[in-house]
């Protein structure tokens, strides 16, 4: 039975020190102008954003940096979300939306969208970017100055993200805790080993000639994590990788409420362990081990105090979780308090693992704006 804390305890302390290395290298976008002024493509996929999508278009007009252009793709929006976008552009000439084609067998929408968003860009960088994302006049410069100081082949921007309601405040900061404790940033930036990447579809900023030699949307048509997928295919080709922490100057309300967010995290989080029902089990059990069960043992303790000494085993496995919570909150501008909720995120985390098995076992893939995600005509 000892052996379960010590694993625990081991577990803790590693990924500890790999959120502490993280904290201290990931590199965050500044507000400064680049060298020169590469021609820009802002690549917007928007299905039925009627809501966010006028301040989404006045942003990305509104950036200081001399050279972009701004393609929108109206994917068959029920909601007049192509005419608030114009609307919002008045007659600013940068603006340019296309009417998406219909869905071919084998693909995804949101893929879909973006390889046909790439073959109207005319920049030498595309930058596809979600249209719930918020971007600050400087944010443009900060980004292209960042991907060019670096060299990046794919400049993967993580955005800093807004949480109002309980549902979004105790879930969506997990995302940065996996990747601030789990992934090594060295290793991303560094290693050629695939396993060892990582991005975010809200803002994916990629050197046209990369893009092309990888394939572009094509090799990942069919793929929900396409934007991971697209990172890995980077690196395996020998090209630069890079991440930035987009520090506020690029922002996203990814989901308003908990249905929608039970339903966004749910469409992506079984092919994160590659479709395995098991291995997203696995996880479950992990996380509830390190996250969860270190509070019913303190519990137990508390009303069996005949049994000396126990109390700081389950304090240390405390300490130390609720330690790497603070820490990747305070490192991603998240709320500190939320973090002492810790136990209760990871149970929320479960329910969306749950429907997500659910989804997969009813309908044979997750859903998402109507369509179920599993792409026509592809395997599966």
């Amino acid at each position: 039975m000892i052996l379960l804390p010590i694993f625990a305890l081991l577990a803790l302390i590693v990924i500890a020190a790999i959120a502490v290395l993280n904290t201290l290298t990931f590199p965050r976008l500044r507000p400064v102008q680049p060298d020169d002024s590469p021609a820009v493509s802002l690549l917007v996929p928007a299905r039925n954003e009627a809501g966010v999508i006028g301040p989404t278009v006045a942003r990305l007009l509104a950036q200081n940096y001399p050279n972009f252009e701004v393609i929108l793709l109206d994917d068959h929006s029920t909601d007049g979300t192509a005419a608030i976008a114009r609307q919002a552009a008045g007659a600013d000439p940068r603006l340019r939306i296309l009417d998406g084609q219909p869905l071919p067998a084998g693909w995804l929408g949101k893929n879909w969208a973006c390889r046909q968003l790439a073959q109207a860009a005319t920049g030498d960088w595309l930058i596809f970017t979600d249209a719930d994302v918020h971007w600050s006049p400087p944010a443009l410069s900060a980004l292209l100055a960042q991907a060019r100081s670096t060299r990046a082949d794919l400049l993967a921007v993580w955005p800093t993200q807004r949480t109002v309601t309980w549902g979004e405040r105790l879930v969506v900061p997990l995302m940065a805790l996996a990747v601030w404790g789990y992934l090594p940033l060295p290793l991303v930036h560094h290693s050629p080993f695939t396993a060892f990447a990582a991005a975010n579809g809200q803002c994916l900023a990629f050197r046209r000639e990369a893009y092309t030699r990888i394939g572009g949307h094509e090799p990942v048509r069919a793929n929900v994590l396409e934007d991971v997928t697209l990172a890995r295919r980077i690196k395996a080709a020998g090209l630069r990788l890079r991440l930035v922490d987009a520090a506020g100057l690029i922002a996203c309300r990814m989901y308003p409420d908990w249905p929608s967010v039970l339903s966004g995290y749910a469409k992506n989080i079984l092919a994160g362990y590659g479709n395995s029902v098991a291995l997203l089990l696995l996880a479950a059990l992990f996380h509830w081990l390190i996250f969860v069960l270190p509070w019913l043992w303190l519990a137990f303790c508390w009303l069996t105090p005949a049994l000396p000494g126990w109390p700081g085993w389950p304090l240390a496995l405390i300490g130390l979780g609720l330690g790497v919570r603070l820490l990747t909150a305070a490192a991603t501008g998240q709320r500190l308090l939320d973090g002492l909720l810790l136990p209760v995120s990871v149970l929320l985390m479960s329910r969306i693992a749950a429907q997500a098995v659910w989804w997969h076992y009813r309908y044979g893939g997750p859903r998402w704006k109507g369509r179920t995600i599993v792409a026509r005509g592809a395997p599966g």
